[in-house]
């Protein structure tokens, strides 16, 4: 079959998306900007359509010849009207679909709690729930799978899990730890999506996909430890945490910010258990069974551990997060720029200084002054921001699209350029570009360019505000990875 996949640049869409090549099937990614796939493996072995579920317009063309449909996106975090937002771009999805003659649209939702009036949902459970019915509602037979909680590695679901066990050891937790849940495996997720597009034409309905198993948070948490190897967690619940506080005590602990934490905790707060497994009928379960939770937390640290991790949480671009031409792009509007630039040749080869350029972030920092970092990254999450914490989804690779902690991959050309766009709350656009490039004469020639675009007086402030640090940090920097790479990294 000939699958459109929305989502691609995401952390499902990017792994189903060789796991329908697997099966057989030719797939078309609809995506803003194809060039957030050119450095995914797969890449050449896809067709890409550049469209955006939130504008109509660009959506017909895409549905060209497909007989399955995925809709794996929403706009959780883009502001207030999400749910108004996700309604519309499912709309218009359901309506392209239509016009085209798609056989099957397959959606993954969430897994709601039996006997809980809608109007008692967290606001991301009742949006899910909505784009579920407006896609049925469409007259294409949608088949949509409801998940809870997601164990895989680069999951949001896993890394709240994974950091808050790790790094707690004595945890005074919110009274949801004891709601019952069941997990599911990605790979189990997977499995389902790409059997779900081969459904007979007469299943237009929703099914519970889950885990062999129901827990509460707390038992996975310490079935975690154990996995782990780490010692057993005293976990103290206690009735006075709302979902808001809790959200910010999980984006103060873990990676995950407080805005993608909050519907995550508010979804915890009434008991996931699936109510049937019809979906067996259609997918079977594999002759071992289902994934349990010990083996799937085992394979997600296992791939973690490797420097495996395919797609994370982050992979998706962030709700809201600027998109605006760079300067030096022919169609940029002009306007007020700063910059600061700074340049050093190093005598070591051009291959060494970009292993560190390349390398940058994560846990090995940014080269200056790193309690400035620290402090920056700690007021951007202060102020809802993603912070410091998202790490790198490679130790050593980046490709095009990647999160790097409050900054996202926007252009690499391995050897020579790698430009970073910032994700931090600013008043404004700012841009971090590193090139390498040979010496006359021998050795390497490392530039950096840090660029800021500003918006109205808030941002002119800013700049100059924070001016007399960049002297410190950003000239800190250039000298201490040229410095790094002289000693061979």
């Amino acid at each position: 079959m000939r699958c459109l996949v929305t989502g691609a640049t995401g952390y499902l869409g990017g792994r189903l998306v060789p796991e329908l090549l697997a099966a057989g099937h030719t797939v078309r990614c609809l995506v803003r900007d194809p060039g957030r796939l050119r450095d995914h493996p797969w890449r050449a072995e896809v067709e890409t359509a550049t469209g955006d579920v939130t504008k109509p317009e660009t959506l017909p063309g895409a549905f060209d010849g497909v007989e399955a449909a995925y809709y794996l996106v929403h706009s959780l975090g883009s502001g207030r009207d999400f749910e108004a937002t996700d309604r519309e771009a499912a709309r218009a999805f359901g309506r392209a679909a239509s016009a085209a003659g798609v056989r099957r649209i397959v959606y993954l939702g969430g897994l709601l709690p039996q006997g809980v009036p809608e109007d008692r949902l967290s606001a991301h459970l009742r949006s899910r729930a909505e784009v579920g019915r407006v896609l049925r509602e469409s007259g294409v037979p949608t088949a949509e799978l409801r998940a809870a909680v997601v164990i895989g590695s680069g999951s949001a679901s896993f890394e709240m899990l994974r950091y808050l066990t790790e790094r707690l050891p004595v945890m005074v937790t919110p009274s949801w730890v004891d709601t019952r849940i069941q997990p599911i495996a990605v790979r189990d997720v997977l499995r389902y999506l790409v059997g779900a597009a081969t459904l007979p034409a007469e299943v237009d309905r929703v099914f519970d996909v889950g885990g062999p198993e129901v827990l509460t948070y707390r038992r996975m948490m310490h079935r975690y430890a154990r996995v782990a190897g780490l010692r057993r967690r005293v976990i103290l619940p206690v009735p006075v945490l709302t979902p808001g506080l809790s959200s910010h005590w999980v984006g103060l602990v873990t990676p995950v910010p407080s805005g993608l934490a909050r519907p995550l905790v508010e979804s915890l707060r009434h008991e996931v258990v699936c109510t049937e497994h019809d979906i067996a009928r259609y997918v079977p379960d594999p002759p071992e069974g289902l994934i349990g939770f010990d083996r799937a937390v085992g394979l997600a640290l296992q791939r973690i551990g490797e420097g495996q991790v395919v797609t994370r949480w982050s992979s998706a671009s962030l709700p809201g997060a600027p998109s605006d031409p760079l300067p030096t792009d022919p169609d940029w509007a002009g306007g007020s720029l700063y910059e600061d630039v700074k340049e050093r040749t190093v005598d070591a080869p051009v291959e060494a200084v970009w292993r560190v350029v390349e390398g940058i972030g994560g846990e090995n920092g940014w080269y200056s002054f790193p309690l400035g970092w620290a402090v920056r990254g700690w007021l951007d999450r202060v102020v809802g921001g993603v912070g410091l914490r998202r790490g790198r989804r490679d130790p050593g690779r980046l490709r095009a699209g990647d999160s790097l902690d409050f900054w996202r991959v926007e252009e690499i050309e391995p050897g020579k350029l790698l430009r970073l766009r910032a994700e931090m709350r600013l008043p404004g656009l700012a841009w971090l570009e590193m090139t390498v490039r040979p010496a006359e004469g021998g050795g390497t020639v490392y530039r950096q360019r840090a660029t800021f675009h500003p918006h109205g007086l808030a941002g002119h402030a800013y700049w100059w505000a924070v001016a007399p640090f960049h002297a410190a940090v950003f000239g800190g920097m250039a000298r201490n990875i040229t410095e790094h790479a002289r000693r061979g990294g």
